[in-house]
């Protein structure tokens, strides 16, 4: 087996066995989650846990959480995201429209369609959101 680099956190890179072929295995670290300051957002966190340092080509991968009582901004984009509840139970709008959604359960988003996650229960509200590799909520990524 070869050694090959291994993130332990985003941006930071430790060596561990692997494969020569460009694997990355990297501990999920929720220290390193970052609030996000956008406006209409309140208690939401985000790491991205693959993207486009680590090389990926065209999707970043990112965990959020939405504390409770929190929400993500109300806003909409030209790009789709699929979406995987890892934890707890939170309202998600979609073109005016609200649906229960709570872990275990997969959304699409489709390009252009208006949403927000609104987390009115008492826990953090998780989930892992897939999104072209060039765009972070919504806005271009700088050095894209």
């Amino acid at each position: 087996m070869t050694s090959t680099p291994r993130a332990d956190a985003v941006g930071t890179a430790s060596s561990s066995a692997g494969d020569a072929a460009g694997l990355l295995i990297r501990r999920a670290d929720p220290a390193t989650a970052k609030p996000l300051d956008l406006e209409g957002t309140k208690g939401v966190s985000m790491q991205v846990m693959v993207g486009r340092a680590d090389g990926a080509p065209n999707f970043a991968l990112r965990h959020f959480c939405v504390a409770s009582g929190g929400h993500t901004p109300r806003h909409q984009h030209d790009y789709e995201h699929e979406v995987y509840v890892v934890e707890g139970e939170a309202k998600v709008e979609s073109d005016g429209t609200f649906h229960r959604v709570r872990a275990g359960d997969v959304l699409f988003v489709p390009p252009n369609r208006v949403h927000q996650f609104v987390n009115d229960g008492t826990v953090p509200f998780r989930f892992l959101c897939l999104v072209p590799v060039t765009f972070d909520c919504g806005k271009p990524t700088p050095g894209s």
